[in-house]
């Protein structure tokens, strides 16, 4: 709202002083009119100034509340943030511990690693002796068998013929068993065949006698005492003779 200023104009005071009754006009009325409207626009003033205090008093606790609560926020997230790096760094520290021990492990299988290729090398050395101990004795087996073959092809006539001489057959039929079967035992029985499987591959042990034979005990202790093989043979047959035919001669 716009003021207009009241401009008095200059008053001659000789006129006025000639005057039966001199005046001067003050133009009170304007006066009062020109303070009333300065007074209208002071309170004017006053009521907008407060309304824009009000409006930026207002604002600004809008905004302090505002920037409050961003604050408590942003406290809340450090916090939370604090709490997430205090388990990160546990993590961490955890991560670290299972890495050494996983490292410590890595380095005992690394060491077994390395004692079981030493190991196994050795080993394989080993094996490759024993193959070539095992071509050798292989070579020298084929080599005996040969002979035995070239022997047996020789006295195969004389062994038959003293087999039948001798009532007795004798034959390998496993390893480390001979089969021995004897013959023409008794005259009563001519059919009569005894046989027994004898294990000598830890000195002498029967398997199995067919028929049993009283005696048969001590005559393997005697073998297993003195080693003679063929005097065990003539007594075995000795003794199955007695005991199936006591009475030759009847």
């Amino acid at each position: 709202m716009g003021t207009q200023t009241l401009r008095l104009p200059q008053i001659s005071l000789a006129p006025i002083l000639a005057s039966q009754t001199p005046t001067i006009d003050l133009r009170i009325s304007s006066y009062h009119t020109s303070t009333s409207n300065f007074l209208k626009a002071v309170s004017a003033y006053k009521h907008r100034a407060i309304t824009s205090l009000t409006a930026l008093s207002s604002k600004h606790t809008a905004e302090t509340k505002r920037l409050a609560d961003k604050a408590h926020a942003l406290d809340s997230e450090t916090n939370q943030c604090k709490v997430r790096e205090i388990e990160v760094v546990g993590a961490l520290e955890r991560e670290k511990e299972e890495r050494k021990d996983a490292e410590l492990q890595v380095a005992a299988l690394k060491r077994q690693l390395a004692s079981l290729k030493e190991k196994s090398q050795a080993i394989e050395s080993d094996i490759e002796q024993y193959n070539a101990i095992t071509d050798n004795l292989r070579r020298e087996r084929q080599a005996e068998r040969t002979t035995l073959h070239k022997h047996a092809s020789i006295v195969s006539p004389e062994v038959s013929a003293l087999e039948a001489a001798l009532g007795c057959i004798i034959e390998g039929i496993e390893a480390d068993r001979l089969l021995l079967r004897f013959f023409h035992i008794s005259r009563a029985s001519p059919d009569l065949e005894c046989s027994l499987v004898l294990d000598v591959s830890q000195g002498y042990k029967v398997v199995t006698a067919s028929p049993p034979l009283p005696g048969l005990a001590l005559l393997v202790n005697t073998l297993n005492e003195t080693g003679q093989f063929y005097s065990f043979v003539r007594d075995l047959r000795m003794g199955y003779q007695t005991h199936h035919d006591p009475d030759p001669a009847s």
